[in-house]
């Protein structure tokens, strides 16, 4: 069940966004009279799911069925459909080799545009509908708790970070991704109370690109009830008790708990409890898991001060374009790692498996349309890149004709076409090796 809601997601999500891409060249093209033959959500190598051509129209709509993208084919253009012997023929004044280079350029623009688009409106109305809550990194008031990694590189658990490089980073949940987006080479932190700087090898960007969960919050040990089934349910805990040391060893956060007690597996341990103004000791047995047999309060709200931010449908918009072109710097600045080597971020590129796994297991709509709109703007970005085949390698001869007056043949777009689709072959091999690997390792 699971599988399905996240295979529902991500089809979905990628037909939304097709759709509105495709439809970018679609309205440029019939804004500027070029005739559109085919308009199709997903693939229809040999057939078709379905298939619709109005009367008195020269297009075809049409759904097929290799979920695998779509496509917009317009008259009279060399793309993926490398329909040669349509461009032999003596150019119609309907067609897209036809018109002056400036409305060509919009008809190609049109994809990545719309789907810019699109991420500032999803935003908008996230904004609008859920408003924002994060917690801010000034706000994680116990620190940071370290993985392996971490604690290689230098933090240390309850290290309070304050920025990379000198540059703050105010979501808590960001703290990892702006360090290897960044290549941050300092951090600046807080430890005891004391202000100190951690010089970070650049060596280890690879690896933290690579290990997530660098850093995870810091959260009192507090009990939220203690189940009728639990080896401590006689114990007297009651909702609310929070643990502040164990066996005399001062230790009240979840995680430093949790290792103490994994060193007392079938045993017990006495425990400090706090309950309101009182302090006392109790005797706890630990299960061979080293658990005691308590849920954990999990409300984040009564240990932070969590940040809400609502908007008005006015104020939902201007704060929806700013994520959005936040977004695209951040993506911007992604993808210059992907294409340095030497971060081995290309092994973390992957196809539609590692799109789905960063759905949640259950349907959430503020999620969905959150990375909707993340989703959009990896689009439009990735289309923008010089690679003929893609928009962007369209939009680099049409500037190249626009600035030098002059016009790249037919039969250089064909061998162009065709040398970018085997170079997103390439990444598509790439794509699905990398995810092929993760399953099986």
């Amino acid at each position: 069940m699971v599988i399905l809601i996240k295979i529902l997601q991500v089809i979905l999500a990628l037909s939304i966004l097709v759709l509105v891409h495709e439809f970018g060249h679609y309205f440029f093209a019939r804004l500027f009279k070029i005739r559109v033959e085919k308009f199709y959500l997903f693939f229809d190598p040999w057939f078709s799911l379905f298939k619709y051509k109005p009367k008195n129209s020269d297009t075809e709509y049409g759904i097929g069925w290799l979920p695998l993208g779509g496509y917009c084919k317009i008259s009279g253009m060399i793309d993926e459909s490398m329909d040669k012997e349509a461009m032999k023929q003596e150019p119609k004044p309907w067609e897209f080799r036809s018109k002056p280079a400036w409305q060509r350029f919009f008809v190609m623009f049109g994809g990545v545009f719309f789907n810019f688009i699109l991420a500032i409106l999803i935003y908008s109305a996230t904004l609008f509908t859920w408003g924002e809550e994060y917690l801010k990194t000034e706000d994680a008031v116990y620190g940071v708790h370290c993985n392996d990694l971490a604690r290689e590189i230098g933090f240390e658990n309850g290290d309070k970070i304050i920025s990379f490089d000198g540059e703050k980073v105010v979501k808590f949940n960001e703290l990892q991704v702006v360090l290897a987006r960044n290549q941050a080479q300092t951090a600046q932190i807080f430890r005891k109370d004391e202000s100190k700087e951690i010089n970070i090898n650049p060596q280890y960007i690879p690896a933290v690109l690579n290990t997530p969960g660098m850093f995870s919050l810091r959260v009192p040990f507090q009990i939220q009830s203690v189940p009728d089934s639990s080896i401590n349910a006689a114990s007297g805990l009651i909702a609310g008790d929070r643990i502040v040391a164990i066996d005399s060893t001062e230790a009240y956060i979840i995680q430093d708990i949790q290792q103490i007690l994994q060193k007392s597996k079938g045993d017990s341990v006495t425990a400090t409890i706090s309950r309101g103004t009182e302090i006392f000791e109790k005797r706890l047995a630990v299960d061979e898991n080293g658990l005691i047999g308590v849920v954990l309060d999990g409300d984040l709200h009564k240990f932070f001060k969590i940040t809400n931010s609502d908007y008005s449908m006015i104020a939902a918009v201007p704060a929806g374009a700013d994520k959005a072109f936040s977004t695209i710097g951040n993506y911007l600045k992604e993808l210059k790692l992907i294409f340095s080597p030497k971060t081995e971020a290309y092994k973390s590129v992957g196809s539609f498996i590692a799109i789905g796994n960063i759905f949640p297991s259950a349907w959430d709509w503020q999620i969905f349309w959150n990375l909707t709109a993340w989703l959009s703007i990896m689009l439009a970005v990735v289309n923008l890149l010089p690679i003929p085949a893609l928009d962007g390698g369209h939009i680099l001869f049409l500037l190249y004709e626009i600035i030098t007056r002059r016009r790249p043949s037919d039969k250089f777009l064909e061998y162009a076409q065709v040398a970018g689709m085997l170079v997103l072959l390439a990444i598509m091999f790439l794509a699905f090796g990398n995810d092929i690997y993760r399953l099986f390792n």
